[in-house]
């Protein structure tokens, strides 16, 4: 028996923020999800669907600053 690694990793934790079924409420604060109603973002149910459309992706660190004193030898 094969098991298949998800994308994005295997641990993904359920909240209506990245679910199928949820979309953002036009006050852009709470989701409306299709089964459940208006549902805080952190909310997850047991028809939870993972979207890997709905991910927001962290932001990278800012790369560090050189000088040219950095590269004289």
């Amino acid at each position: 028996m094969a098991t298949h690694k998800k994308l994005f990793g295997n641990n993904i934790a359920p909240s209506c923020a990245c679910c199928h079924f949820g979309t953002i409420a036009p006050d852009g604060k709470m989701i409306q999800c299709s089964k459940r109603g208006l549902v805080a973002p952190v909310y997850k149910c047991n028809k939870f669907t993972y979207d890997p459309l709905k991910r927001v992706p962290k932001r990278l660190p800012p790369l560090p600053t050189f000088s040219p004193e950095d590269f004289d030898l």
